[in-house]
């Protein structure tokens, strides 16, 4: 027997068993939950008895209605405010690059090694103690935006890295105005990074427990109900608003591969007109 012919079989078949299980313990729990949410018979949904009474009950609980939009207010104000300071610090850094640029770099990414609850504690802590403010959406929307800052950094910085500054100096010889030239050049390029950070941001900040929890007080989100729910067991609402916000996040990561594909088109032609200009 030739046990080196054996051995990589052997190695690439317990590999894709191993890869094969770690996506059926990740992924088999969201297709229960959601074949839980459209069945009578929730706690074993197999085979399923269809039944839409658990959307039925979550668009008449008013609880989960309150938390929807308190959660969606802290997602689109965070990504807002994290997508354009993250935007601010890697353009003065890819444009503007001076001896400080290392310890800014470390600054900027200083927040992603900080644990949620760490954050939100601490926050909690500043604003009544030192401050004298009270939790409220503003103050969760800028702990968010402290968070979600580096993830956006991260993103827009990856995919702007290779942007060449010689097409903003072209603009600029041919009569446009440094504003002008950021408008109609870098930022249609930077879109689908933009657009990515954003939607990221807004993915992460609306499924924050931590942050919120401790700076919220009674204000409800959609995480917080969903958890304080656990305690007085499962309803079936909890099931189906489960499954809204998983389809959600699986088309936001949809959205986001598609815009860095529209992006690396983009570089490439961004590419061949430099080329054409030199």
């Amino acid at each position: 027997m030739r046990w080196p012919s054996l051995a990589p079989s052997l190695w690439i078949g317990f590999t894709a068993a191993l890869l094969c299980a770690t996506y059926a313990f990740l992924y088999v729990p969201i297709v229960h939950v959601a074949l839980a949410s459209v069945s009578t018979n929730t706690m074993w949904p197999y085979p399923p008895r269809w039944s839409t009474a658990a959307y039925t009950a979550l668009i008449h609980n008013r609880v989960y209605l309150e938390a929807l939009m308190n959660s969606a207010i802290i997602g689109l104000a965070t990504a807002v405010l994290s997508t354009a300071l993250a935007t601010a610090a890697i353009f003065g850094l890819m444009r503007y690059p001076g001896r400080h640029r290392g310890k800014l770099l470390l600054l900027y990414l200083a927040p992603l090694f900080v644990a949620d609850i760490v954050l939100g504690i601490s926050t909690m802590v500043f604003t009544n103690l030192f401050m004298g403010i009270g939790g409220n959406l503003a103050v969760a929307i800028l702990a968010n935006a402290v968070r979600c800052f580096t993830y956006a950094f991260l993103i827009i910085a990856v995919q702007l890295y290779r942007y060449d500054w010689r097409l903003n100096d072209a603009a600029m010889v041919f009569g446009a105005t440094p504003v002008q030239a950021f408008r109609e050049v870098t930022l249609p390029l930077a879109a689908p990074a933009l657009f990515s950070a954003s939607l990221s941001t807004f993915i992460l900040s609306f499924n924050n427990l931590e942050i919120s929890f401790y700076l919220l007080g009674a204000t409800p989100t959609l995480p917080a109900v969903a958890w304080g729910t656990l305690r007085y067991g499962i309803r079936p609402e909890l099931f189906a608003v489960t499954t809204l916000i998983n389809l959600a996040v699986i088309l936001g990561f949809a959205a986001i591969l598609i815009s860095l594909k529209v992006g690396r088109h983009r570089r490439l032609t961004q590419a061949e007109e430099v080329r054409g200009l030199t």
